[in-house]
């Protein structure tokens, strides 16, 4: 999925894309933290990471 553009968003997260995280399988709403990254987002978050990361 893409982005959303300012102009589509209009404050409708319903519209945003998601995808599941890896480790807990919990729905991510898409953030403009993520927009650069958004196809390497794995996780929801760093406890899910860490639990998911291979311990070597």
């Amino acid at each position: 999925m893409t982005a959303p553009t300012r102009s589509s968003f209009r404050g409708n997260k319903a519209a945003l894309p998601s995808k599941p995280c890896l480790a807990c399988g919990r729905s991510m709403s898409w953030r403009r933290r993520w927009a650069r990254h958004w196809d390497e987002v794995k996780y929801c978050s760093d406890a899910c990471r860490r639990a998911r990361a291979p311990r070597g």
